[in-house]
């Protein structure tokens, strides 16, 4: 029974556990690894819920992607061989209260649907069908889906351009005099 609350109980601890160990890791290389653990108990937790198109693009691209892309550029800038810095003494004192907060904010919402008695949506037969998925986003949602393609590829081109280095061009080279 994959919808049983002891699965998803240990799912969530699993969650919750790597999302911790990720924040407290000193490793960066550790960071990554727990936060793809994180990624792929998250999408075990879309496979409980029904939605198996979900569960499986979340392993695809984070898990897969978005991971391989942070270890590489983890690997290629030498994360680990930084020096250590400090804290600022100022963060403490602004992550208490955001923590309160966040607190508070996770108890009223726990404590205003505990008490609204109010039933799950009903889903259609198809919901989460892949086949759904593809007809809504390229029918319906075809503009959006097309100016975030846009907005990922220009942000990739900036990334590069920030992490080449910069070589003097020939003109350059021309007005400095020098030659090589």
């Amino acid at each position: 029974m994959p919808g049983s609350p002891i699965v998803f109980f240990i799912l969530a601890v699993v969650a919750v556990g790597t999302a911790i160990g990720m924040l407290v890791s000193k490793n960066t290389v550790y960071s990554a690894l727990l936060l793809a653990l994180n990624f792929v108990t998250v999408a075990m937790l879309y496979l409980i819920l029904g939605a198996p198109f979900i569960a499986f693009s979340q392993i695809t691209v984070y898990a897969g992607s978005i991971m391989v892309l942070f270890l590489f550029v983890i690997m290629l800038l030498g994360a680990e061989r930084l020096p250590k810095s400090e804290n600022l003494r100022w963060q403490h004192w602004v992550a208490i209260p955001l923590v309160v907060i966040l607190a508070a904010d996770f108890a009223l919402n726990l404590f205003r649907s505990a008490g609204s008695g109010a039933e799950a949506a009903a889903t259609g037969a198809n919901f989460g069908d892949p086949v759904a998925i593809g007809e809504l986003l390229f029918t319906r949602y075809a503009l959006p889906f097309e100016i975030t393609a846009v907005i990922l590829l220009s942000a990739a081109v900036g990334a590069i351009m920030l992490a080449k280095p910069d070589r003097p061009t020939s003109s350059r080279k021309q007005r400095t005099g020098t030659m090589e």
